[in-house]
């Protein structure tokens, strides 16, 4: 594969908006390399499948190699992966918050460490975190600390790695999204879900692809938390 055909990697990409993200960045003629825990290999020479557990630093050394062996750059990290658990603060187990804290805080920061290192060689990449509109407005009903704990503090490490690459040709944004039809939540779900956002509907995973693709292009925005929620964040 030519080392001119720009390269993106997306994690958790074996379904829902990570799935949507592979087909939309192949759409725009990037090679696309995929991971999540169990990934099938693809018939698309162009796109390479790197099974895992993204909060394993083994895995996301592994990642990095296989793609510049593979493609020879990188040019884009979605960072997708994570879970979602909703309990009473109280009622959160200690196993709760390890498998939080590994999927989004540590599956975000091995993987990132990684990349940036790659960028920084030819002075270019951009970088898009995937979080959540809960973290600006919590919802009565919907207790979400862990969320808000872990995905929060990527908000906030987006700006801070914007500002630190802002001079290295490395941009760093983050899509924040409100409830996205996927195979996540249950259809029986989807009535109180959409309820949730002023707009009345869930979002679909082309709002949040579309959202990708903008920041994509857009080179002149860095340290951007860009809202995919039907005003959810803007209040209620």
């Amino acid at each position: 594969m030519s080392s001119e055909h720009k390269v993106a990697i997306i994690t958790g990409g074996s379904q829902g908006i990570g799935a949507g993200l592979v087909r939309a960045y192949r759409d725009r003629n990037y090679s696309v390399v995929a991971t999540s825990r169990s990934i099938k290999q693809s018939d698309d020479p162009a796109i390479l499948a790197v099974s895992g557990d993204i909060s394993d630093p083994e895995t996301a050394e592994r990642l990095v190699k296989e793609t510049v062996s593979r493609f020879g750059r990188i040019d884009t990290l979605v960072n997708n992966a994570g879970i979602f658990i909703a309990k009473p603060f109280t009622e959160y187990t200690a196993q709760d918050f390890a498998l939080k804290v590994a999927t989004n805080v540590a599956g975000f920061f091995y993987i990132t460490q990684r990349v940036v290192a790659e960028m920084l060689k030819k002075g270019s990449g951009h970088i898009v975190n995937i979080t959540t509109s809960l973290t600006d407005q919590p919802v009565a009903g919907v207790p979400t600390v862990l969320a808000n704990l872990t995905k929060g503090g990527i908000n906030s490490a987006t700006k801070a790695l914007a500002i630190e690459y802002a001079t290295r040709g490395i941009r760093v944004n983050a899509v924040s999204p409100g409830n996205i039809s996927t195979p996540l939540h249950p259809v029986e779900t989807h009535e109180f879900l959409a309820a949730m956002h002023p707009v009345k509907r869930m979002g679909e995973i082309r709002d949040v692809v579309e959202a990708v693709l903008y920041l994509e292009s857009a080179s002149f925005v860095t340290g951007e938390i860009l809202h995919v929620d039907g005003g959810q964040s803007a209040g209620h």
